[in-house]
């Protein structure tokens, strides 16, 4: 059956995360004054993005509040178990401040959104939340190049779990046969996405591989093809 929708990862797919967490720690720590606790910035930033790691796979298998767990991070990361909700919360903030300065596309995500938008439609699913998400496309200015933006601190079911990638379908209209999902996670976006019954596709920026029988594409200007059939691009990963 032919694939009729694209439904998109944001973080590390069509956003650059990892450089705006990076500039925004980096301006948030000196701005804090607590680069001197650490060796380095990067392992200040290690830190930072192993507590993140490790508080949403918790969010994932626990549930809970979205925010609770954001608040658990900067707990730890400032070895502050004390802190009250309102003072996380007011740190968290003004690091935001200096992460969305930092805040940019992929030079490839508008091209090819462009390039697709009259023969598919498009939607997005992601581990976060709308109030992060929604806020995140209108700043970047693509928000209304998808019907649907669907995410997992609301549905209380995450990716890879094939739940989350049908709710997405359903916001669509569409069986899951008839939707592909780009994600950056081999595991978490393209195999839970196949298991759900989608067309899942890793994209592979870094050039890992090592993923035999996930459909692998290095950058977005392969997804066209993918998507056509066109089998030049994005077969399957086999050779280590």
């Amino acid at each position: 059956m032919a694939i009729r929708a694209v439904l998109w990862d944001i973080d590390d797919t069509i956003f650059d995360y990892a450089s705006a967490d990076r500039a925004g720690m980096r301006a948030h720590l000196a701005a804090e004054g607590l680069l001197g606790g650490y060796a380095s910035v990067e392992e200040a930033l290690l830190r930072w993005k192993e507590l993140t790691e490790l508080h949403w796979r918790r969010f994932e298998a626990e549930g809970g509040d979205f925010l609770d767990q954001r608040r658990d991070r900067v707990r730890d990361f400032l070895g502050a178990p004390e802190l009250t909700a309102a003072e996380a919360d007011d740190w968290f903030e003004r690091y935001v401040v200096h992460y969305e300065a930092a805040w940019e596309l992929f030079p490839d995500t508008l091209p090819v959104l462009d390039l697709l938008a009259a023969d598919y439609r498009h939607g997005v699913l992601s581990n976060s939340s709308i109030r992060n998400q929604d806020r995140k496309l209108r700043v970047l200015g693509v928000r209304d190049r998808f019907e649907a933006v669907v995410c997992a601190a609301e549905l209380g079911v995450a990716k890879p779990a094939a739940a989350a990638f049908h709710a997405a379908c359903a916001a669509l209209g569409l069986p899951p046969e008839q939707v592909a999902y780009v994600g950056d996670q081999p595991e978490t976006d393209a195999l839970g996405a196949a298991r759900a019954g989608l067309t899942g596709i890793w994209l592979d920026r870094a050039g890992t591989g090592g993923r035999p029988g996930l459909t692998r594409i290095t950058g977005l200007h392969q997804l066209p093809g993918v998507l056509r059939g066109d089998t030049r691009f994005g077969a399957p990963d086999t050779f280590g």
